[in-house]
């Protein structure tokens, strides 16, 4: 009952603002067809994003109930997307817009990058056998129940290919949704956050090169040895290797670029092109972007930036202080801005993340098509396998030790978002699977999307710290 008046105020506010906006929208989408595009399209753009943003932040009252804002921003999508349903399907066309798309891209790659930045290499180390171990369980069992249960069960009389395709878009996780509901709750400190987001890398590297793979035997029809062992090279090489002399680049780049200016400025600049320049590296290397992003804030340090300004306040500080005799006031303040001296350039991304990072989450809801679920048939199956789904990503954590919190790992691995469209548009467009499956497999994405933020996050509401 809660939980139906929680959803029933989102929407009511959401069509609200929508309907307060729709003129606007319908006006500037007119005259930007009455003039042919150009400068009206961009413009366009900056009249949907005004939109999006307000309307994301208003997704945020789901906060005051208890649950993280992502949910609400996927929950603003999914409405915004299937206003088409009442005949206005403006929203939903942006699906299709390569500007909005570049912007959603943009936002999780500086949400990865964010999150890198807040997570500590060492500490992910030091987790790195049960990451792991929560990685191959995570993306094994997924598999094999898809291709050899899911599919001859399901969907009987179809060939291998789809099978495997079947099996592949269940092994994705989407970091970005788990990533920003630990940040929701201050969490990303605690253990289990750790061992999930390594195990998260792991797991997006390992599914994308089954996905590699995969799409390498419907393309040809078969795939050697050779072409495989190339794949998982590539990966390695440059998780490992990117880690290693991405920190000497950062390091040497950064006292070449002090001699020029030490503003903020710089320091911003140098910082963001670090995480743009190795998530396009990923993607030469067949990787996703985000994984670049998650890899260069990870190799960021603050010694990398030292030299660089400060805050305006923290400069000002400093000089009060110089300006008196050392007491336990001074003492005390001091450490206060070291703390956030060494956080500077985490605030700094935090600023950008603050306006792109939503338009990711409502991006990926306005992708969600309702419609999808009005063919019972569909609903059942679909049901059905996003209970397959969540069984096979809940059973990696159960294999970690007492100290950790099982559910919390199990459930955080669960959301397929974004890796579990992109897997399914690939197998859609190399003909492999057809609409009743592909409507299937968008199902089970949304569901896994929206049942795990949750259910993760009342499990992080009772989650005591010394377990």
């Amino acid at each position: 009952m809660i939980v139906k008046k929680i959803i029933r105020k989102i929407i009511c506010g959401i069509l609200s603002l929508a309907a307060l906006f729709a003129p606007a929208v319908s006006f500037a989408a007119e005259h930007s067809e009455k003039t042919g595009g150009g400068h009206g399209d961009i413009a366009l753009i900056f009249g949907v994003m005004a939109i999006l943003l307000i309307l994301s932040k208003a997704g945020s009252l789901i906060t005051r109930f208890g649950q993280p804002a992502v949910l609400g921003e996927i929950l603003v999508g999914v409405v915004l997307g299937n206003l088409a349903l009442f005949g206005f399907s403006f929203f939903r066309e942006l699906e299709h817009n390569l500007i909005m798309a570049f912007l959603a891209e943009f936002g999780v790659v500086i949400l990865l990058f964010q999150i890198g930045l807040e997570s500590n290499l060492n500490e992910i180390r030091r987790v790195g056998i049960k990451s792991f171990i929560v990685a191959i369980i995570g993306v094994g069992a997924p598999f094999a129940l898809g291709t050899y249960l899911i599919g001859p069960y399901v969907f009987p009389g179809l060939s291998q290919i789809t099978y495997l395709f079947i099996g592949a878009s269940l092994t994705a996780t989407s970091v970005g949704i788990t990533g920003r509901v630990f940040k929701d709750f201050n969490k990303l400190h605690i253990k289990e956050a750790k061992v999930v987001l390594g195990a998260a890398i792991i797991d997006d590297v390992l599914g994308l090169l089954i996905l590699a793979v995969i799409t390498a035997i419907a393309t040809a029809g078969f795939v050697s040895p050779a072409i495989i062992a190339i794949i998982t090279a590539k990966a390695f090489i440059f998780l490992f290797g990117g880690i290693i002399i991405g920190g000497c680049i950062a390091k040497n780049l950064g006292k070449i670029l002090l001699k020029i200016h030490t503003g903020i400025g710089m320091k911003l600049s140098l910082v963001l092109s670090i995480g743009l320049f190795f998530s396009y590296i990923a993607s030469l290397a067949g990787l996703a972007p985000i994984i670049g992003a998650f890899v260069a804030g990870l190799l960021l340090d603050n010694v990398h930036f030292k030299g660089f300004k400060n805050y305006r306040l923290v400069r000002d500080i400093k000089d009060w202080m110089a300006s008196r005799d050392g007491n336990g006031v001074n003492k005390a303040l001091n450490e206060i801005i070291e703390k956030h001296s060494r956080k500077h350039v985490e605030d700094l991304i935090e600023n950008i993340a603050f306006v792109f990072v939503p338009l990711f989450f409502v991006y990926t809801g306005l992708q969600v098509k309702l419609e999808t679920f009005f063919d019972p048939k569909i609903l059942l199956i679909a049901l059905l396998v996003t209970v397959i789904a969540v069984i096979g990503k809940v059973v990696s954590g159960m294999f970690l030790p007492k100290k950790y919190n099982k559910w919390i790992v199990g459930f955080a691995m669960v959301p397929r978002g974004e890796v579990g469209l992109i897997f399914g548009n690939i197998g859609k467009s190399l003909g492999v699977i057809s609409d009743e499956v592909f409507s299937v497999i968008i199902a089970m994405v949304i569901l896994t999307t929206l049942i795990a933020p949750p259910v993760l996050s009342c499990l992080l509401k009772r989650y005591k710290e010394e377990d």
